[in-house]
């Protein structure tokens, strides 16, 4: 079965898929923060590593990032983990396009993507607080608004063939944690007392890196990107911190979707409300499994259980599968082993023709592009292919 719906993936994500109606959106956590360019992972102090491999165009885990999505060939991606650099120009991100994805890797088809969006994220954004409570106030890594050695670091972007309407993108990034109804408390399990402070919470934000509403324009109809990095509920300690902003920050995707239930949430320009559109695709590394041991019940289900979402078609790979013993290992997204990237479109509007991960078998001449940390990423590319409906 496995074998069957994997020469079925292949022979899909060969074909061609230009129909006016159909859509391919994928999502990649690609791993390209300076960190990663770092030997011995030693902490890096900028951001600027990424950007001199950018400029050179010839790195080889770039290109293999690069091949891999032009094998896929999507219409719309979401990227994460792609460092965010305010005053570069060229941007980083018009770098990537042009010097890795408009050449050709490994005779694969060059792609380009005329509309792109990049925007602030929280992560490595200091504060003057001790949000980590280890006795220390450094500015970055656990004091900073969301976890980073430097502004900027695990960003966020997205590429698209078709128009972005930028002037009604609507971004979270600024939107404070304490402001949801009902959030998840965080307390010191030692003393019984709140993890923040009252000042503390008046700078803590939801959103770890940003929450992204980018509406595309495709051949006439208008689909939401909601787009997010939620942190991982990990590296933390017994108060749970990180698995708690986790929750909460897939619950506000969560909210945002549903009619009545957003009124709390304003943007980053000060507008109020949820989602006032009917397509929608959630895309991104939501650092949150659905089965397995990694799964902590009652988060992701926020969306994958949602009424108005599709999940009904999982994203699978042969080199998932074979990755480990686990029954349900085909639809992993990461060599850590765990479904942790999604593309959940709507229910309204979309019907699901086809989805797959970026995973080849290790006896596939392609697994080269994912056979260990260096070769790409420690995510893989999720994809799904949509009919668009009335």
């Amino acid at each position: 079965m496995i074998k069957t719906r994997f020469t079925l993936w292949l022979a899909l994500l060969l074909s061609s898929h230009v129909y006016a109606d159909t859509l391919r959106v994928a999502t990649f956590n690609v791993s390209m923060e300076a960190n990663n360019y770092v030997s011995d992972n030693a902490p890096a102090a900028s951001g600027n590593l990424l950007l001199a491999h950018l400029q050179t165009g010839n790195h080889p885990q770039i290109r293999n990032i690069a091949e891999i999505i032009q094998r896929v060939a999507p219409d719309i991606i979401v990227l994460n983990e792609f460092d965010y650099y305010p005053d570069a120009s060229p941007s980083a991100l018009s770098l990537f396009v042009s010097n890795y994805l408009r050449v050709s890797q490994q005779d694969q088809t060059a792609i380009d993507f005329p509309y792109q969006y990049i925007a602030p994220v929280n992560t490595g954004v200091a504060t003057p607080f001790d949000l980590d409570n280890n006795g220390e106030k450094t500015g970055n890594a656990g004091d900073a608004l969301g976890w980073g050695m430097y502004p900027g670091q695990y960003g966020m972007a997205l590429l698209s063939r078709y128009p972005i309407r930028f002037e009604e993108i609507r971004t979270f990034q600024r939107f404070l944690w304490r402001d949801m109804p009902d959030r998840q408390q965080v307390t010191d399990p030692a003393t019984g007392a709140d993890w923040f402070t009252d000042e503390e919470l008046g700078v803590v934000r939801l959103s770890s890196k940003s929450h992204w509403d980018i509406p595309v324009e495709v051949n006439g109809n208008i689909v939401h990107i909601l787009a997010m990095h939620p942190t991982p509920p990990s590296f933390d300690g017994p108060e749970d911190r990180n698995g708690k902003r986790n929750h909460d920050e897939i619950r506000m995707m969560a909210d945002y979707i549903t009619p009545g239930k957003a009124e709390y949430l304003y943007d980053d320009n000060g507008q109020r409300g949820g989602l006032t559109g009917g397509r929608f695709i959630l895309a991104g590394d939501f650092n949150a499994a659905d089965i397995g041991a990694k799964h902590r019940p009652g988060v992701i289900e926020q969306l994958t259980a949602h009424p108005r979402v599709n999940n009904s078609v999982l994203p699978l790979s042969e080199g998932g599968a074979e990755s480990d013993n686990a029954s349900f290992s085909n639809r992993y997204t990461a060599y850590w082993g765990a479904r942790a990237d999604y593309v959940l479109p709507s229910v309204e509007g979309f019907k699901v023709t086809a989805a797959g991960v970026f995973w080849p078998a290790s006896s596939s001449p392609l697994y080269r592009l994912v056979k260990d940390r260096q070769s790409s990423s420690d995510h893989r590319l999720v994809w799904i292919d949509l009919s668009i409906t009335e």
